[in-house]
């Protein structure tokens, strides 16, 4: 499946807070549908299937990743040593996307992706357009000289996400316009409720 383009509100009412995807707040909270969810459908208990796919649908619309990708993922957290769910989400949040995103400089990951890709950010000081680019610790994250990109960046840092708190494992020097990656993310510092191990399970008989 390719990425989502399609109504965002739809998705935040069916599987709740996505910040990665959009900032905007549904005016319903019941799930879409043309009539709304009928007496049948309450009563309905969710399968496991059902539960996990779920999960699985809040980290692909939350990251904005395809369905491929996101299964190469799992493949790649799986062959290195440790808890599968928690390498899995950190090898999601150290893509440029979401770091430029979580520091402020962009409202959502889509909107990060497009600065990045229209060659505004730089990291240690090299113009990178790759969104999936996997940083390090110790990376500085940038924006070019151009003044349109710092004019670019300058606005998306007057949206309220700019005005969240920083996660731990990143630090941002206003001043220089640059933010800095500490340490690798832990699961500390996901910015999504989520829960891996079922995302795990849901992969088991694919990888």
């Amino acid at each position: 499946m390719s990425r989502y383009r399609g109504p965002r509100l739809r998705i935040i009412r069916r599987l709740g807070e996505l910040p990665g995807l959009t900032s905007k707040i549904p005016k319903k909270d019941k799930p879409p549908g043309q009539h709304g969810p009928n007496k049948s459908n309450l009563r309905r208990k969710e399968s496991q299937y059902g539960i996990r796919l779920k999960e699985k649908q809040k980290l692909r619309f939350h990251y904005g990743v395809t369905e491929t990708q996101l299964l190469r993922y799992v493949k790649e957290a799986r062959k290195s040593k440790g808890s599968t769910g928690e390498l899995l989400i950190q090898l999601l949040e150290m893509r440029l996307d979401n770091v430029v995103f979580r520091l402020g400089m962009a409202p959502t990951i889509a909107a990060a992706r497009q600065a990045i890709t229209h060659g505004h950010v730089m990291i240690n000081g090299k113009k990178v357009s790759i969104p999936s680019y996997n940083l390090q610790a110790q990376d500085k994250i940038s924006v070019t000289q151009k003044k349109q990109s710092r004019e670019l960046m300058t606005s998306f840092q007057e949206n309220a996400s700019s005005k969240k708190p920083l996660p731990l494992h990143l630090s941002f020097q206003h001043e220089k316009n640059e933010g800095t990656v500490q340490k690798m993310a832990d699961r500390e510092s996901v910015g999504l409720k989520v829960n891996e191990l079922l995302i795990v399970e849901f992969y088991s008989r694919k990888v």
